[in-house]
């Protein structure tokens, strides 16, 4: 298991050195293992699960909504972007948004503990600001969320 030093004057050594490929590697799984959490916009929520969803690219022109689960019992949390905010208010800012861009995308994640009245009073709120329709987020069935 030893490695030569080069053992004469001028001689090309003929071994790899595989230290700079390890260091490049950890950095790349480090730098990996830290921005993937990131990835993921808005609140995090479980995603209900699908055999085929369809990829919708993603673009500066789309709004986030997440309705997550708190408990049974419990009324369920929504989420513009990164903020909390009840129904009363997403109702207005959704009007306030839907006047100032109406081909804005409203795009819904949705958590699978949720009852589906749950999510369609967030629907219904969606709908009644003037916007045409809702994306629903899934998750690929197989894959686990991030």
């Amino acid at each position: 298991m030893g490695m030569s030093v080069g053992g004469g004057k001028g001689k090309v050594k003929s071994e790899i050195n595989v230290t700079p490929l390890v260091d490049v590697v950890l950095v790349l799984l480090i730098i990996f293992m830290v921005v993937t959490p990131m990835l993921q916009k808005g609140k995090p929520v479980q995603l209900p699960n699908t055999s085929n969803p369809s990829a919708l690219p993603e673009d500066e022109n789309e709004m986030l909504i997440s309705v997550s689960f708190n408990g049974p019992g419990n009324p369920p949390s929504v989420w513009l972007e990164d903020k909390a905010i009840n129904m009363q208010d997403l109702q207005a800012v959704l009007l306030e948004t839907y006047e100032r861009n109406p081909g804005k995308r409203v795009i819904l994640k949705g958590d699978k503990r949720l009852t589906y009245g749950d999510v369609k009073d967030v629907m219904m709120a969606v709908n009644n600001a003037g916007f045409a329709g809702v994306g629903v987020v899934a998750e690929k069935q197989g894959i686990p969320g991030i």
